[in-house]
């Protein structure tokens, strides 16, 4: 009778056991599921390239022309500074990796003679802009900030700044 009731007992606690330890696989498991995944941005990266961009380069142009155009390009040849590269890319959350660039070429005189683009440049960048309340990246540093922080103080006018008779 002894021996029955402790084997009872062994047996409830082997049960309970492995109902733990079935339940711990089970939570560890789901726990690495999730319904709402990892959240993730686009990283766009270098220069904006667009379209209307391209269209105004003409050749001729001056490298001091090209550049208000342009912006100052991610890449020059470090041997040759006839050379600019500007490069785009933009690393989609949910997609693929999108890259654009347009090398333009100066001849001697400082002047666009040759421009080469890879890339779907005609093609609308997704660029996400974030509009939410406290979203500020990316946005003007003095602007983000509540208005009460960007007043500076003024300084009181205290007894050391009245004039002595």
């Amino acid at each position: 009778m002894i021996n029955q009731n402790h084997d009872s007992e062994e047996q409830a606690q082997m049960q309970k056991l492995t109902r733990i330890i079935a339940l711990s696989v089970t939570l560890a498991t789901v726990s690495g599921c999730s319904t709402f995944g990892v959240y993730k941005r686009d990283i766009p990266q270098g220069n904006l390239i667009t379209q209307n961009m391209v269209e105004q380069l003409r050749p001729g142009m001056t490298q001091q022309q090209v550049t208000r155009v342009m912006g100052r390009p991610l890449l020059e040849a470090p041997f040759d500074a006839r050379e600019w590269d500007y490069v785009f890319r933009l690393d989609k959350a949910y997609s693929d990796v999108e890259t654009r660039r347009v090398t333009l070429t100066f001849d001697t005189r400082g002047q666009l003679a040759n421009i080469e683009k890879e890339g779907d440049i005609a093609q609308d960048l997704p660029l996400d802009v974030n509009t939410t309340p406290g979203a500020s990246e990316g946005a003007d540093p003095l602007n983000a900030l509540p208005a009460e922080s960007t007043q500076v103080p003024t300084p009181d006018a205290g007894p050391a700044s009245t004039p002595l008779r």
